[in-house]
């Protein structure tokens, strides 16, 4: 065995009759780090070969201790230049998983998962090693890494097909694989790396393509999400940025076959699972929070509103469905226009006709949906003029909000809203699972919510409707100062779950501290566990959180 060290060092010096002892051979050296000396040398004067017993020492959330921690650091460090040092990284690579592995078996939380976003300067040699070392130090057993987020990929620019830009684009990185390092790696750790990608949000850059503009979703004023927010917030709650975000129309074809494209190249890489966020519309600012008319709706890409009009079962519908969305209201012209075009064909007394109904002349716009029909003879129920419920199911989830035939389009305006998220979410986790590999979503529990009698959270995410073979990941992001409204948030989740589905909270925080006005995880965590025991895995958000000067260094090369 050959050790290199500098001639010129105190250490070396005090340590050269020991090594040669050993039977190590000293070679000089002018340029190795000091660092990397320093952390041989504490190899090799810590017991070289720890006891099962020390290793199987883990905490209650299944952290390794500190000793375990700077004893794997040390043999990192030294594995680049000494075979001994590597082969021992290896075997404690395996000690340590096979730790938390057991541990894991032994506690009520079985899965612990954290959500890391890489950066360019992560492909800087032993960066992932160390990142991966540092999870599995902290008692993860899962990682959800981002794949596909502010419209860029994790992909080598060598090997991407998507119309996204890939997030390692300097020169001489063009075949550089973050993502599959780090499943391969995560692999070797006992960790289980998820594709943790966005759906619906394709990103900023994404809306500046010349050829993906009948792509974008829309409202009825013919806003794109990004012209809708311009000259508002630049975040989110959450320190999203809305500028980086470009929502599409989940029913254009053209969004899907990118969307599967894109699935293709993650797939390729063996993630044990992919995790879809963003499965819902934007989040509007102030009052545009509150989607209350058809305008609000994202449904007026040209697909969605070609889908919206075959929802008619016949022309009579078709027509009142064409007005409504041009609109955004009927009026009594309307009314009568339709029944000369085409006239019903039962119920001859039309809601033009009757004295109490919300319809008014074509230059007044029905400002109350509430009272356009008193008299219940006024809807024209028998004729059949759109789908129901067994052909739209997600009508089976709202309530009715009146008789009328503007109310009976306002529901089914958000039925349609409803449906192309399901669909879209239908057929990314088809093409996962059809794989044999886990897919979930991930939420927020407040993104169904009905406000008031007539208003819905403006993002729209009908998760109560999600297919119970996906994992479902609530976002219970609460900030009250104590974990009540965190708790509230997963038991919404679990009153409105059908039995059987798996829930897996997802957690903002940190570690034994806490952040953001929420208690620490472990806090957070313990008071799930009571009120819901059946509850067995989670995740924290995030990785950067935790780490917030690791991660300022990672951003910016500086390690």
């Amino acid at each position: 065995m050959c050790v290199v060290l500098n001639p010129m060092s105190n250490l070396s010096i005090q340590l050269t009759t020991r090594l040669m002892i050993m039977g190590l051979t000293i070679v000089p050296s002018q340029t190795l780090s000091r660092r990397v000396i320093s952390a041989f040398l504490s190899v090799l004067i810590t017991p070289l070969f720890q006891s099962k017993s020390v290793l199987a020492q883990v905490s209650p959330y299944c952290q390794l201790s500190s000793e375990q921690i700077t004893f794997k650091e040390s043999l990192r460090l030294a594995a680049n230049n000494s075979p001994e040092a590597q082969k021992q990284y290896e075997d404690t690579l395996t000690q340590h998983a096979q730790a938390v592995f057991q541990c894991r078996r032994q506690s009520w939380l079985k899965d612990q998962a954290i959500w890391l976003r890489l950066y360019p300067c992560d492909a800087q040699p032993g960066a992932i090693d160390q990142i991966l070392d540092d999870l599995v130090n902290r008692g993860y057993n899962k990682v959800y890494l981002e794949v596909f987020y502010d419209g860029q990929v994790l992909l080598p620019v060598s090997d991407n097909n998507t119309p996204w830009p890939s997030v390692l684009r300097s020169p001489g990185t063009e075949t550089v694989d973050l993502f599959a390092e780090a499943v391969q790696k995560g692999r070797r750790r006992g960790l289980q790396v998820y594709a943790w990608a966005f759906l619906l949000n394709y990103g900023y850059t994404y809306t500046l393509l010349p050829d993906r503009q009948n792509v974008l979703a829309r409202n009825g004023n013919g806003e794109t999400t990004v012209t809708a927010i311009a000259g508002g917030s630049n975040s989110d709650d959450f320190g999203e940025s809305y500028t980086n975000q470009g929502f599409v129309d989940p029913y254009n074809p053209q969004a899907r076959q990118d969307y599967q494209t894109l699935l293709n190249a993650i797939l390729s890489r063996r993630p044990q699972g992919v995790l879809f966020d963003y499965v819902r519309y934007p989040k509007g600012l102030g009052g545009a929070s509150v989607a209350a008319k058809v305008k609000d709706l994202w449904i007026y890409g040209e697909a969605s509103q070609q889908a919206f009009l075959q929802r008619a079962n016949n022309d009579r519908g078709q027509e009142f469905i064409r007005r409504f969305l041009r609109q955004g209201y009927l009026t009594e012209t309307d009314f009568k226009q339709i029944d000369t075009l085409f006239p019903a064909a039962k119920n001859p007394n039309s809601e033009a006709k009757d004295p109490n109904s919300e319809a008014k002349d074509s230059n007044s716009e029905a400002k109350d949906t509430n009272s356009e029909a008193k008299n219940p003879n006024s809807e024209a129920k028998p004729e059949q003029l759109w789908q129901d419920e067994k052909a739209l199911t997600p009508l089976n989830a709202l309530p009715s909000m009146g008789e009328s035939l503007q109310q009976q389009l306002w529901r089914l305006s958000v039925a349609h809203a409803h449906q192309g998220i399901l669909e879209f979410l239908g057929l990314a986790s088809q093409t996962v699972q059809q794989r044999g590999i886990s897919a979930g979503a991930v939420f927020f529990p407040e993104g169904n919510r009905r406000i008031r009698q007539q208003g819905f959270d403006s993002r729209l995410q009908p998760w109560n409707q999600f297919s119970t073979r996906l994992e479902w990941h609530p976002m219970s992001y609460g900030v009250c100062g104590d974990t009540s409204c965190i708790v509230s948030q997963v038991q919404t989740v679990l009153n409105q779950a059908p039995s059987g589905v798996k829930i897996i909270p997802a957690l903002a925080g940190d570690w034994g501290k806490a952040f953001n006005n929420r208690p620490s995880l472990e806090n957070q965590m313990q008071d799930i566990h009571n009120v819901a025991p059946q509850i067995n895995a989670i995740s924290h958000y995030s990785y950067d959180w935790q780490n917030p000067e690791f991660t300022r260094q990672r951003k910016f090369c500086q390690r």
